[in-house]
């Protein structure tokens, strides 16, 4: 039994698994369609309450100026800070500000009036950047003189020149795809085929062990391919956002990745009996890859001890170099450490992966 039969007929229980093809083609769809406009760290829709103790011309004007930002919901004014907590403490504001008396004398003798900015924290990250936002509001009105010096000074911002978030999360996106098609997929396959016994026909034939591991990958390596294909035309199709870098490094950075999640699907399907143990051991590692890769926040900001996990992570190898050449349109050599820890690691997978198959004699 060669490597071209045992190839036909991973392909052939592929085909007969309904569901397997479906999800091939559904996933990739569903994640490029939907997770750039949900996964998106920009705060918006913040609520404010604002008190208003001067109720002069220029508070109001501030007040209207706050009211037709986009970042802001204006949920009105209150009498009284204590009225405008009680808002806050029934989830009905996010934000309070109070403008103090004399807030117009102040601005008119050119002193710079103390505004109070008050932010629900229970969500740090809505509180501390939309007290951000609504200071910069509060500066900008009280101030024009240096709003008008903000306004003259440029801003050249490199690589994502309109601050596209969808263009910062597309190309780590990837990497979940690769994780599912090329990690569980394979796992799934061989734990299904230790339950049903058709494994142990093939453990009983002269079969060596590299031959069928290759027989068990090659097919999802395929997969990972083609799905790459699809996740690049959607991405043009849907946001007209292409890549800015050579193509085919993105292929060769798939094909790394790919290599790691296929073998160390095959070393949990190693160690599990059973479909449910397989599946709870990758969503165990999983989420740990997934969470300290730096897809969701910068690997930066993680404590010093936690960071060091990333120098073991392929993930957050895959998303660097990916977001290097999409975004920045870096060569071989900007990516080149990475390429080559995405093989050092793929690689001692995959002869893990060999050495913890336990073929019968």
């Amino acid at each position: 039994m060669t490597l071209k039969y045992l190839l036909q007929k991973e392909f052939i229980q592929i085909r007969r698994n309904s569901f397997i093809p479906r999800l091939i083609i559904m996933f990739p769809i569903m994640v490029m369609c939907v997770m750039p406009w949900v996964m998106n760290m920009e705060v918006k829709n913040i609520v404010v309450d604002v008190v208003d103790n001067d109720r002069s011309t220029e508070s109001q004007r501030l007040v209207h100026e706050i009211e037709a930002n986009r970042y802001f919901i204006f949920h009105g004014q209150q009498p009284t800070y204590q009225a405008a907590l009680e808002d806050i403490e029934h989830a009905k504001a996010d934000i309070i500000l109070v403008i103090p008396q004399n807030y117009s004398r102040d601005r008119t003798l050119g002193r710079m009036p103390q505004v109070l900015i008050a932010a629900n924290a229970v969500n740090g990250t809505k509180g501390a950047l939309g007290s951000i936002y609504l200071s910069q509001v509060v500066t900008a009105h009280a101030q024009p003189a240096v709003a008008a010096m903000q306004k003259q000074a440029s801003t050249l911002y490199l690589y994502n020149r309109h601050l596209n978030f969808k263009l910062f999360m597309i190309p780590a996106l990837f990497a979940i795809v690769m994780m599912l098609l090329t990690g569980y997929l394979p796992t799934l396959n061989i734990v299904g085929e230790k339950e049903i016994g058709t494994i142990e026909q093939i453990n009983v034939t002269p079969v060596n062990k590299w031959t069928f591991i290759l027989a068990k990958l090659i097919p999802y390596w395929l997969i990972a391919f083609f799905v790459i294909t699809v996740c690049l035309l959607l991405s043009w199709l849907i946001y007209g956002i292409t890549p800015v870098g050579n193509v085919a490094l993105i292929y060769l950075l798939a094909m790394l990745l790919a290599l790691f999640f296929s073998s160390f699907g095959l070393i949990v399907s190693n160690y599990s009996n059973t479909m449910q143990q397989a599946i709870f051991m990758m969503w165990f590692f999983v989420m740990i890859l997934m969470q300290l890769s730096g897809l969701f926040t910068p690997t930066r900001s993680m404590p010093p001890v936690v960071y060091l996990s990333t120098y073991v992570n392929p993930m957050s190898y895959f998303i660097d170099a990916m977001r290097t050449v999409f975004v920045r349109g870096g060569g071989l050599n900007s990516i080149s450490h990475q390429l080559l820890a995405l093989s050092v690691i793929g690689l001692t997978m995959g002869v893990w992966a060999v050495i913890s198959y336990k073929k019968n004699k």
